[in-house]
């Protein structure tokens, strides 16, 4: 089975450097990264965010649900670090 890809959406903030620092070195996992001149592009990160196992979003609430809004694949798994989907009676948690 191969290692998952995993890709934190907003690695350049506190949330994100930490779980990028403890994941990076981990042979059983591969991170994939958006390059920092496309954090904005809306199309690029859809693209990353549909090519991962898992999704980690470190982002601000009105980002993060973006972020869920833009996955189509449902393979796709979400581990989401702000509030915007943890109060949502309509997600599991």
């Amino acid at each position: 089975m191969a290692s998952p890809l995993i890709f934190i959406d907003g690695d350049q903030g506190t949330t994100g450097l930490q779980i990028h620092q403890r994941l990076r070195d981990r042979p059983d996992l591969r991170l994939i990264k958006l390059d920092p001149e496309h954090r904005k592009d809306a199309r690029r990160r859809a693209e990353i965010i549909n090519a991962c196992d898992i999704a980690i979003l470190c982002l601000p609430d009105d980002a993060a649900r973006d972020a869920v809004a833009s996955i189509e694949n449902p393979g796709v798994r979400v581990i989401d670090a702000s509030s915007a989907h943890r109060t949502d009676p309509h997600w599991t948690y």
